[in-house]
């Protein structure tokens, strides 16, 4: 067997796959050994199906990896799939893991000073440039973006804006840098993700595992 008659699916490296890992175990998958050897440094693994393999990306980079076909299958946070507008994904599963927020903050001492609602121009830093110009667009808000990829929670007390969006879970980060949450944007969990063309190609494979996921969730 070719490489390439494998499915692969693309699992987020970070918090989520811990939350993933026991749902997995439910869908029937059981990935080799070298994926819990912190000094493997491989990024494609084996399972107990012989015809899927598994690979290990940055959580934003899963929905760029299915949505190319380099994966067919995948766990991704719909931020990543908010941010990115993937027409090539199809999302069918909520897997209800990954829970956080996706959130407008500011410095405290902002807070209750003026009302978001009467602004018309903000420069703002976020890792999701895409998903902040549309919702502030959404009520005639003309919003500069500056991305950032980390540490955005430094941007107000450098002087790069006043405002951020960035995703939370608890409000630590933000409290602990002095920043107040505003406003709340959407609810962020992780989701079971396809390539559209590998499910029209591929419909058994790929509409099987669909449905083993979907049994692990309910099942959890």
């Amino acid at each position: 067997m070719q490489a390439n008659d494998r499915l692969v699916l693309a699992l987020p490296k970070g918090r989520i796959l811990g939350e993933a890992i026991p749902l997995m175990r439910r869908a029937g998958i059981i990935l080799e050994a070298a994926f819990d050897d912190p000094d493997d440094r491989q990024l494609r693994f084996k399972t107990n199906h012989e015809f899927l393999d598994v690979i290990r990306v940055r959580s934003f980079d899963v929905a760029t990896f299915v949505a190319f076909g380099a994966a067919h299958l995948g766990i991704a946070g719909n931020d990543g799939l908010m941010e990115f507008d993937y027409s090539e994904i199809y999302a069918p599963l909520d897997l209800k893991i990954g829970r956080c927020r996706l959130i407008v903050a500011g410095p405290t001492e902002d807070y209750g000073r003026e009302d978001p609602q009467l602004w018309s121009c903000i420069r703002i830093a976020t890792k999701y440039p895409e998903i902040t110009r549309r919702y502030f667009a959404a009520r005639g808000v003309q919003a500069e973006c500056i991305k950032l990829s980390g540490a955005v929670e430094l941007a107000p007390a450098m002087g790069l804006c006043r405002q951020i969006v960035d995703l939370v879970q608890t409000g630590s980060t933000l409290k602990a840098n002095g920043l107040v949450e505003i406003e709340h944007i959407t609810d962020v969990t992780s989701r079971f993700i396809a390539n559209r063309a590998a499910l029209k190609t591929r419909p058994g494979a790929v509409g099987s595992w669909i449905e083993r996921f979907r049994e692990a969730i309910d099942a959890s």
